[in-house]
C-alpha cells in the first residue's frame, strides 16, 4: 500500500463496514419474510454471483475463474466462511438484533486479523502485535461494548 492509495481503500473498507449490518438487516428481514433463512441466503448468493460474474467478465478475468493444484487448499475456504457469515447473521439477527450480532462480529474480526497481521498467516503482511496494538484493540473492542450496551 502507498500513502496515495491509502485515503482511498480506507474509504472503501469503511463503505465496506457500513454494508455488512445492512447486509444483516435486508437478509435477516428477507429471510423473516420468506419464513426461510436458508433461502434468503440462497438467493443473496445467487444475486452475488451473477455480479461477480459481470465483474469478472467486464474486467476480462473471467477465464482465471478456475480451481488450480498451484493454488494451496487453505485459500479456497473463503468461500466457506462468507457463507458461514451470511447464513449466521440471517438467522441470528432478526432474534438477537442486528447491533448485538455485529457487535460478536466485530470483537471476533478484531481478535482474527490481530493474530493474522501478528503471525502474518495467509500470506498477509505481517504486523505484530505489541503492547500500543493490545491496547488499541483493548479500546476499540471496549467501544464497541459500549456502543451497544443499552440502560
Amino acid at each position: 500500500m502507498t500513502a496515495h492509495n491509502a485515503p482511498t481503500f480506507a474509504l472503501i473498507m469503511f463503505l465496506t463496514g457500513v454494508g455488512i449490518p445492512i447486509l444483516a438487516a435486508l437478509n435477516g428481514g428477507l429471510g423473516a419474510r420468506l419464513g426461510s433463512p436458508m433461502a434468503a441466503s440462497v438467493i443473496l448468493f445467487g444475486l452475488a454471483l451473477l455480479i461477480a460474474l459481470a465483474g469478472a467478465a467486464a474486467t476480462g478475468s473471467l477465464g482465471d475463474v478456475r480451481l488450480s493444484s498451484a493454488v494451496p487448499p487453505q485459500f479456497y475456504f473463503g468461500g466457506l466462511f462468507v457463507a458461514f457469515y451470511v447464513i449466521a447473521v440471517t438467522f441470528i439477527a432478526p432474534r438477537f438484533g442486528v447491533g448485538n450480532a455485529i457487535f460478536f462480529v466485530l470483537v471476533g474480526q478484531l481478535v482474527s486479523a490481530a493474530a493474522i497481521d501478528h503471525f502474518g498467516l495467509f500470506g498477509s503482511l505481517r504486523f505484530p502485535i505489541d503492547a500500543r496494538r493490545t491496547a488499541g484493540i483493548a479500546l476499540m473492542i471496549a467501544g464497541v461494548w459500549l456502543a451497544r450496551r443499552t440502560g
